[in-house]
């Protein structure tokens, strides 16, 4: 009778950590055609969404600097949807973006542009 316990308790464990919440998993959006073949590029970018309040941390682990941008689309029509200005994140840094909407947060995403 010992073994049902210990197995609920890892059935547990292991579901905990298969299910990540949305804001948990990377958004890099990176075009292929951006970057030559072989050559890494882009910020890993968290993207997270309360309420009206929009924050971005991007974290770049390559040796060239990605300029990130928080674009953030508000749901309601009249409410304004925003473009950040570009953020430098250096090799090995991160960075943290702000946006927000009067009301509810339709969508929001990061872009990245490699510095030329």
């Amino acid at each position: 009778m010992r073994l049902l316990p210990r197995l609920a308790s890892a059935i547990v464990a292991l579901a905990s950590v298969l299910v990540l919440p949305y804001e948990a998993v990377s958004h890099a959006r990176v075009p292929a055609s951006d970057t030559a073949p072989g050559q890494l590029f882009g910020s890993e970018c968290r993207v997270r969404v309360d309420d009206s309040d929009v924050t971005a941390y991007c974290h770049n682990p390559y040796p060239e600097t990605d300029h990130v941008r928080l674009h953030v689309e508000c749901a309601r029509w009249w409410d304004l949807d925003s473009d950040s200005s570009a953020v430098p994140a250096g090799p090995a840094q991160t960075v943290r973006l702000d946006g927000r909407c009067w009301k509810e947060v339709g969508a929001a995403w990061v872009s990245h542009q490699r510095v030329r």
